[in-house]
């Protein structure tokens, strides 16, 4: 047990990054932001300053070889995940790696290996497991409040486009993986199920023109699922859409439905004649999540404090991640795709 405060390395200071820092820094008792990476000397020296790091650095091997980091948390882009998080586990850090957990399942299992093989905790950013409404439906769930769950809907849609890596088949895996991992994840925690068919179809609606300078482009997608338990699933992504974030869950049962989510940001409706009935969206994930990103972080480092093991594991990044991957190999060819990968 770390009888100090648990010495966090903030690894890549952008919107992720930002919101890890600030509970890191001003919301967390038990944590102590020691010390940044960014690839950016400026965007470095700027985020040490933000949140109180003495030392800041341009490369995560430097920072790695600082005593009082205890624990890295990940929030660069996808493509870079897998080499910071296994150099982390080999120098003895906890790793905490934002969604999603790399590019290929290869690379998830040398991760979740050299965790193990290191004793450190690995945790994935997962926060929708940390919302309140989520883990209050999980336990109505599994009480059987509403029978047996035999389909669940979930939606996952955000308002920004994705940066360029995130549109580039050779850095990143798609929207499905940067916006739609978390809808992958609570389908199988919700249900208490692995998927196994997935069946996807996509388009670029929204932005088409960007399917000249990448031709496998979307930024629509709707995905079937079939799970083991044999519930269904269906998940549908925009990115971007104009109205706000939207991350909402639907799960039917034998005895009833559940409701998890809503758009409104606030509780307030205004009703005008010129207008009609109006009230306004959540305009990020950071509004809509923003309690569930600290408990999250409060649970890291509980884990790393009292030897627990994390909710949203290395083993939970790498089925959504396959589910992924599978559903991209749907579209890609037009058929379903049963799982496990080969």
């Amino acid at each position: 047990m770390l009888s100090k405060r648990v010495g966090i390395c903030l690894v890549g200071v952008g919107r992720a990054g930002a919101v890890h820092g600030k509970n890191y820094s001003e919301r967390i008792i038990g944590a102590k932001v020691v010390a940044v990476v960014a690839y950016h000397r400026s965007s470095a020296m700027k985020a040490a300053e933000e949140y109180g790091a003495e030392n800041w650095y341009t490369d995560h091997k430097e920072a790695l070889k600082q005593k009082d980091v205890d624990a890295v948390v990940i929030s660069t882009p996808t493509f870079t995940h897998a080499n910071i998080a296994i150099d982390a586990a080999e120098a003895g850090k906890h790793v905490f790696c934002e969604k999603p957990m790399t590019l290929t399942l290869r690379e998830a299992d040398e991760m979740i290996a050299a965790a193990r093989k290191a004793g450190v905790k690995l945790q994935m950013g997962f926060m929708r497991r940390f919302d309140a409404g989520f883990q209050s439906a999980k336990q109505k769930i599994e009480e059987g409040v509403i029978g047996r769950p035999s389909i669940i809907k979930s939606t996952g849609r955000g308002p920004g486009l994705p940066p360029p890596w995130a549109c580039d088949p050779e850095t990143s895996i798609g929207m499905l993986a940067e916006v739609d991992s978390h809808d992958f994840d609570s389908v199988r925690w919700l249900m208490g199920s692995d998927i196994k068919r997935v069946y996807a179809e996509v388009e670029a609606i929204a932005v088409p023109e960007l399917k000249d300078k990448y031709p496998n482009f979307y930024d629509n997608a709707v995905v079937t699922l079939r799970l083991a338990n044999g519930s269904l699933g269906l998940i549908d992504g925009g990115c971007p859409v104009k109205y706000g974030y939207d991350a909402r869950v639907e799960v039917l049962g034998t005895e009833g439905v559940m409701f998890i989510g809503e758009l409104k940001y606030q509780d307030v409706v205004v009703c005008k004649k010129e207008t009609g009935v109006y009230t306004s969206a959540f305009p990020s994930w950071r509004n809509r999540f923003k309690e569930a990103y600290l408990e999250e972080d409060k649970h890291f480092i509980d884990c790393i404090i009292n030897d627990k093991n994390p909710l949203a594991s290395g083993e939970d990044g790498r089925a959504a991640l396959e589910a992924v991957l599978a559903a991209t190999k749907s579209f890609k060819e037009g058929k379903p795709v049963t799982l496990p990968l080969t």
